[in-house]
């Protein structure tokens, strides 16, 4: 690529998507090793989309706002539209793809999700799902005001709000029942 002088009257011209250097990272995408060449300024929402077919991991806002783009990253909830792939190195990555056990066995969030009707249109679900499967991991309370501050990153244009936080909290309510009985085995 030459450079043309601005001194000369005529602009610069930048670098076409081929001219960019590309860096090759590693990454645990669904409990697959994965070594992929991305552009320095890609994100983590396309590296998914575009180059492992993740493509439940959905573009909403492109801003961190709706949630649609929600993934596990080294368990903890992150919003794949804000972070670019090569932050990513080294880390385990976990889509709605890579959510249900192996032999296709729903998850118990997968399976709340289904019977209480908790979406519409489906657009959220996937991020909606992820984000609940996070929270489960992180420490909150099954109130319902606290629950709907910890779902509050992921919306639902068509308001299926009432019938999530049924289903998260059902989840929820379940995983501190098997936890008191462990403990009472012990």
């Amino acid at each position: 690529m030459k450079l043309i002088n601005r001194d000369e009257g005529a602009l610069a011209r930048s670098p076409s998507s081929e001219e960019v250097a590309q860096t090759s990272i590693e990454l645990r995408v669904n409990g697959r090793r994965q070594v992929v060449a991305v552009e320095p300024r890609e994100v983590l929402l396309d590296t998914l989309r575009e180059r492992f077919a993740c493509t439940g991991v959905k573009k909403g806002c492109d801003h961190g706002q709706c949630g649609a783009c929600t993934i596990l990253l080294d368990g903890r909830r992150v919003n794949a539209c804000l972070m670019l792939s090569v932050m990513a190195e080294g880390c385990d990555l976990r889509t709605i793809e890579g959510i249900a056990s192996e032999n296709g066995e729903l998850h118990a969030m997968q399976q709340a999700f289904l019977d209480h009707d908790a979406f519409q249109c489906g657009y959220c679900t996937c991020g909606q799902i992820v984000s609940a499967v996070g929270m489960l991991n992180e420490p909150w309370s099954a109130d319902p005001q606290s629950l709907a501050e910890s779902m509050s990153g992921n919306l639902c244009r068509c308001g299926a709000y009432r019938n999530i936080l049924a289903a998260v909290s059902d989840v929820k309510r379940a995983g501190n029942r098997r936890e008191a009985s462990r403990d009472e085995d012990l």
